[in-house]
């Protein structure tokens, strides 16, 4: 069996509203789009993932007691350099980082990592600047 190479790569954009979505199914489902593993051309050592517009970010809800008892962890690499978190405090500081986040752990650890989250475009409210792609309204049916 041969490995099949995809001569261009076809980059959609795809819209998605996040009013109301819960965290962790939005980002697994912004992970595969990413990726590009629904595309029947997807291979592992290829990059060929869609771009994804992410707008109401301030509105993603948690479930249960998340906004408290989830937290955050950062070490400056010195002697008591650690620092926590937590994500209400995350949400209400930078709104956009928890969902780059759980996103990110879902991403492959290799080189196409970093290039999968630049394709991630997010706005806090309704309007976005990408019209001129014109971006197909897509709905997380995965959950």
């Amino acid at each position: 069996m041969k490995t099949l190479f995809p001569n261009t790569i076809e980059r959609k954009w795809y819209l998605v509203d996040a009013q109301g979505l819960t965290l962790g199914r939005l980002a697994q489902f912004i992970a595969r789009k990413l990726t590009g593993k629904e595309k029947h051309t997807y291979s592992a050592h290829i990059d060929n993932g869609d771009y994804v517009i992410v707008t109401n970010i301030d509105k993603i809800t948690t479930t249960g007691r998340k906004d408290q008892s989830k937290l955050y962890y950062t070490h400056s690499q010195y002697m008591g350099g650690l620092k926590t978190i937590s994500l209400g405090d995350l949400k209400a500081k930078k709104p956009f980082e928890p969902l780059r986040l759980a996103i990110s752990g879902m991403l492959p650890k290799n080189s196409h990592k970093a290039d999968m989250l630049l394709r991630l475009k997010q706005f806090q409210g309704a309007e976005h600047s990408h019209e001129a792609q014109t971006p197909e309204n897509i709905t997380p049916t995965s959950f």
